[in-house]
């Protein structure tokens, strides 16, 4: 089975985490025709230089370059008009893919063509990549990934694979900072697709501080309100789940950046 992988890279990320995210899929145990890698907006040299490294060490590496950062949705969107495959590997420009992922997934899809949308689970880490601290486990099959996305997101974004055919009939990514997947999922739903999840670790995740703090604060609060009263609003939730949804996620939001980690890590993940 032919695939892409799509990625998106933008200048605050760490040329040695790219580097660490491209070997991760040079050395799967089945390769990929190609890998997207969206330069959303100006990088810096170092990961200029990176990617430059990169290109010369691995075939099939092509770069999209963006003049202007314009987010994380609207740079997958550019990028997945140059995929060349149906099939679309989602990474992240920080994460590690475990050596048999695409093997997995692509086996799957091939013998389940009724499945669009496929991911797994995720191992989060800090530092080095066997240091795991939780594993964020989502529900396998579609009816179950159906009921646990009207409260959280069903999908690991960047352990995602999907049909490109489908995700583009319905518009791609939106503009929707960090819930832009979460997003794309319920569309998806909405419209036919039909969803799993392998039930085993597929990738391994990098937390951070950082990675906490993005997910608080009021404007990130003010979106997420928004979110939800869309999610009733195009029928995929109740308004007694809507306001549930939004309570516990203000409460969450406006928490301190350690307790939300806490509440993410140790709560949220089994």
């Amino acid at each position: 089975m032919n695939f892409s992988v799509l990625i998106s890279v933008y200048y605050k990320e760490k040329p040695e985490y790219l580097k660490d995210a491209i070997n991760s899929i040079f050395n799967q145990t089945l390769l990929p025709n190609e890998v997207i890698l969206v330069e959303d907006g100006k990088l810096t040299d170092e990961l200029y230089n990176t990617i430059k490294s990169l290109q010369e060490k691995y075939d099939g590496i092509k770069t999209i370059c963006l003049k202007e950062n314009q987010g994380l949705g609207p740079a997958l969107n550019e990028g997945l008009k140059y995929c060349s495959y149906d099939i679309v590997a989602r990474m992240d420009s920080d994460d590690i893919c475990m050596p048999d992922r695409f093997k997995i997934q692509t086996d799957f899809l091939e013998k389940h063509p009724d499945i669009d949308i496929i991911s797994g689970w995720i191992d989060e880490f800090t530092g080095y990549k066997e240091n795991i601290i939780s594993t964020r486990k989502t529900p396998e099959t579609h009816n179950k990934i159906v009921k646990f996305g009207k409260s959280r997101n069903p999908i690991n974004h960047p352990a995602a694979m999907f049909r490109k055919n489908v995700i583009c009939s319905i518009g791609g990514y939106k503009a929707i900072p960090l819930l832009e997947d979460y997003d794309l999922w319920v569309r998806a739903i909405l419209n036919g697709a039909h969803l799993y999840n392998i039930q085993q670790s597929l990738l391994w995740f990098r937390l951070s501080d950082n990675a906490f703090l993005r997910r608080g604060g009021i404007d990130y609060a003010k979106n997420e309100i928004a979110f939800q009263y869309n999610l009733h609003k195009i029928g995929y939730i109740g308004v007694i789940n809507m306001y549930s949804n939004i309570f516990i996620r203000l409460i969450i939001r406006l928490l301190p950046n350690m307790i939300r980690k806490y509440i993410y890590v140790f709560k949220l993940r089994k």
